[in-house]
């Protein structure tokens, strides 16, 4: 799979959600709170008033209702704009 982002958007894959609690209970697929955290994939080139930040390879933080959820050859991503990461997380 090639695919590249434009203007400012970057392609998301969210870290997987745990499945089992501490106590060992399994939270059924429904319960499950989306993860807010994930891997940058690819980034677009910016825009005229927003040079891209965030690049291939970057651990980051958005929001709870940020980004579209896309499928690609059977795996789910993000694709949101720039502007809904809220940080980027140094090693």
């Amino acid at each position: 799979m090639n695919i590249k982002p434009l203007a400012d958007r970057v392609l998301i894959c969210p870290t997987p959600v745990e499945e089992v609690t501490a106590a060992g209970i399994i939270i059924p697929e429904t319960a499950k709170e989306k993860p807010l955290k994930g891997t940058v994939i690819a980034a677009g080139n910016g825009t005229k008033d927003e040079e891209m930040i965030v690049k291939s390879g970057d651990e980051v933080l958005y929001g709870k209702y940020a980004g579209t959820e896309v499928e690609l050859e059977g795996k789910k991503y993000l694709i949101m704009r720039q502007s809904d990461v809220l940080a980027v997380l140094e090693k």
